[in-house]
């Protein structure tokens, strides 16, 4: 049995080197985080979950590190909780193996896939013509990966195909292997402080799930900020299959932010959402970051992009993200998911209804509330746990802002320094108080 308070910093070792690493405020507390028996007993003999007796538990605090992959899996969607052990391993079976569909029809595009190398230079021009120059590569190796060796793979078997074949390159495959070295470059900056990456296999296996991503997800593609996103998948599931579709449910919740036109930005309307909020709530606040021209609220683009990555340790980031997943929880979500057509939450329709006590407290309130804030749906929780952030520094922000520079200041103090526990508890606050505001206009 896990003592009261104990430090969750050794689930996910930070290299000796990084002693300016944020700490990890996350205690793992007997009687308030989930624990591994505490798990286990939420399962009937066939393996149905009731996990209405979980989602409170993990509200207060948190899922142990030990189970917090298979835990996670259910929170976002993968597995349908009135689901049998068997009928769960059929499913990840199967996923497995379209999976590997999938990535080796990434390999064959572009044989990089699967090797062990990191793309870190563009390998084709826009109008495909592959790059005869040295392709600058980055093994995925320790030693590599901390000095930012480049290897010279001109002559490699993996650059040998697309140097020898005339045939035109469909724009589909131009636009993917044009986005695999962003990847790369984004893969070596992220988590660099974690023990985790020191290995060579894991760098890899990010890669080459960010680039099978990029190709399933044709109208979104690969973006900055996914590798943030898809980084804690693979730590806390050891099967690259299995993280890939954690992964991908994950998107389903925030693609909305990465999908672009040419005239607007995916996350625009978080933004809206929050302007519209902060305007309801804190006046005052408003008005002062309008006057400061912050009426876009783009300062605040970040943390809806990689949900508080930055402004969190590692550790704290994952206890948040499971907080706001059993606060918004929705019993229904397997099978919105898994209808076909269905990319995102707001396109599939409900299924059979659930007891009130299988939703979260959040989800529970909206449905209270005849599940609507705004035309298209109710809100999602990273709206108001934004507005938590700003409510807490609004006084700073009215008295010592004099410019959008100082506003994008006193956020940034916010790093390393953000409670998550208290952030998702000012975040149903502010909820519950917007809900009754939203009733009486």
């Amino acid at each position: 049995m896990w003592s009261s308070g104990e430090a969750a910093d050794s689930f996910y070792a930070i290299r000796p080197d990084c002693n300016d690493a944020t700490k990890t405020r996350f205690k793992i507390k007997a009687g308030k985080t989930l624990s591994t028996r505490r798990w286990r007993a939420a399962f009937n003999p066939e393996g149905y979950l009731d996990i209405g007796q979980t989602l409170g538990r993990i509200q207060r605090g948190g899922v142990h590190p030990s189970i917090r992959g298979e835990v996670w899996e259910f929170l976002l969607g993968c597995f349908d909780p009135i689901s049998t052990y068997e009928e769960r391993e059929q499913l990840r079976l199967k996923r497995r193996a379209q999976y590997t569909q999938w990535k080796e029809e990434c390999r064959e595009m572009d044989s990089h896939v699967g090797s062990g190398k990191i793309i870190t230079a563009p390998i084709i021009t826009e109008d495909g013509e592959p790059i005869h120059e040295p392709l600058v590569l980055m093994e995925a190796t320790p030693d590599q990966a901390a000095s930012n060796k480049l290897v010279d793979c001109n002559g490699s078997d993996a650059n040998r195909e697309e140097t020898t074949s005339n045939v035109p390159m469909d724009k589909k495959i131009i636009d993917w292997k044009l986005t695999l070295h962003q990847i790369g470059l984004d893969v070596l900056r992220t988590d660099r402080t974690l023990v985790f990456y020191e290995k060579q296999e894991n760098l890899s296996k990010l890669w080459d799930i960010l680039a099978v991503y990029a190709w399933i997800d044709k109208d979104v593609g690969y973006c900055q900020g996914m590798s943030d996103l898809c980084s804690p998948m693979i730590i806390l599931l050891e099967d690259e299959a299995d993280s890939f579709w954690c992964f991908e449910r994950l998107m389903r919740r925030l693609r909305g932010n990465f999908r672009c036109t040419n005239s607007s930005v995916g996350v625009e309307n978080q933004l809206q959402s929050l302007a519209s909020i902060t305007q309801v709530l804190d006046p005052k606040l408003h008005q002062h970051l309008e006057t400061l021209g912050g009426g876009d609220y783009l300062f605040a683009f970040r943390m809806f992009m990689v949900l508080f990555r930055r402004e969190l340790s590692f550790g704290d980031s994952l206890y948040l993200w499971e907080m706001m997943w059993a606060l918004e929880y929705d019993p229904d979500l397997f099978s919105i998911y898994e209808e076909p057509g269905a990319t995102d939450k707001t396109n599939g329709s409900k299924g059979k209804t659930k007891s009130i006590r299988h939703f979260g407290k959040f989800e529970r309130d909206n449905l209270k509330n005849g599940g609507k804030h705004t035309e298209e749906g109710p809100l999602p929780i990273t709206v108001f746990l934004v507005a938590s952030v700003l409510r807490e520094k609004s006084a700073k922000l009215l008295h010592e802002a004099r410019g959008l520079d100082d506003v994008v200041k006193i956020l940034n103090d916010v790093n390393g320094n953000l409670d998550a526990k208290k952030a998702c508890t000012g975040a149903m606050k502010l909820h519950r108080k917007y809900l009754k505001k939203a009733k009486k206009t």
